[in-house]
C-alpha cells in the first residue's frame, strides 16, 4: 500500500470522524468533501453512513424515510458518479451501499420487516450474515469464509438490486448486507466495519485500500 494514498469521503467533517479515524490507523490520508473535483483527484472514495436518501431519488414518495438529506444525496450521487466515470475504487457503508444501488437504478425498502432487529436502539445491534456469492473469489469470502458477525444500525435495505450489482451474502432474514460490481471496483457493505476495527472492520478496509493502491 502508498504510502501517499489519500481517499475522499463524501460528507461534512462532523458526521465523518469515526471514518477519518479508521482510515487513519491504517496511516492513509483523508479528504472530507462534498466538492466532486476535490474529491476525484484522491485514489479512492468512501461513501459513509447516514440518514436515509431521498425517496423520490429511487421512485417512490415517503413512507418512512428519516432524516432525509437531499442536498446531501445529490452530491454524493455526483461524487459516485464521477468515480464510476474514472473506474475509481469505491467502498459504501450503510447508506452508502444504498447510494451505490440508487445510483445503478436500484430502489430501497423504506421500512424493513424486521427492523427492530437491525436498527440503532442507543448502540449498534449485531447479527452474522452469511455468503452467498457464486464462487470464493469476493472479498467476502476470501476475508470471512463462509460467515461474519458484523454490527447493524440500519432501518432501510435494497430492496430491487441495481443493474450489474451482486449480493455476496445476506442476513438470517434475507436482507443483502453486501454488493460488488461485477465489472468495477465498486463494494459495499450494510454494516459498519469503522466501528468494528478489531473485529473484521480493519481486514475489509484494508481491501479496500489495497484495491486503491493498484
Amino acid at each position: 500500500m502508498r504510502s501517499s494514498l489519500s481517499i475522499a469521503i463524501a460528507g461534512r467533517t462532523p458526521d465523518t470522524l469515526n471514518y477519518e479515524n479508521a482510515l487513519q490507523q491504517l496511516n492513509v490520508s483523508t479528504v472530507t468533501s462534498l466538492d466532486p473535483e476535490h474529491c476525484i483527484n484522491c485514489d479512492g472514495l468512501l461513501l459513509p453512513g447516514g440518514g436515509d436518501i431521498t425517496p423520490a431519488f429511487f421512485g417512490q414518495q415517503n413512507h418512512g424515510s428519516r432524516t432525509i438529506d437531499t442536498e446531501l444525496d445529490i452530491l454524493q450521487l455526483q461524487i459516485l458518479d464521477l468515480f464510476v466515470k474514472w473506474k475509481k475504487p469505491v467502498l459504501g457503508i450503510c447508506k452508502g451501499l444504498q447510494i451505490i444501488n440508487v445510483h445503478f437504478g436500484g430502489t430501497i425498502c423504506q421500512h424493513i420487516r424486521n427492523a427492530a432487529k437491525h436498527e440503532w436502539n442507543g448502540s449498534d445491534q449485531f447479527h452474522y450474515v452469511y455468503h452467498i456469492g457464486c464462487g470464493r473469489m469476493d472479498f467476502f469470502y476470501q476475508l470471512y469464509g463462509s460467515s461474519a458477525f458484523v454490527n447493524s444500525a440500519h432501518h432501510q435495505a435494497i430492496c430491487q438490486r441495481g443493474k450489474k450489482l451482486l449480493p455476496i451474502c445476506q442476513s438470517y432474514d434475507g436482507i443483502i448486507e453486501a454488493l460488488v460490481h461485477e465489472s468495477l471496483p465498486i463494494l459495499a457493505v450494510q454494516w459498519h466495519p469503522e466501528r468494528i476495527m478489531e473485529k473484521g472492520g480493519m481486514e475489509l478496509l484494508s481491501y479496500f485500500l489495497n484495491s486503491c493502491s493498484r
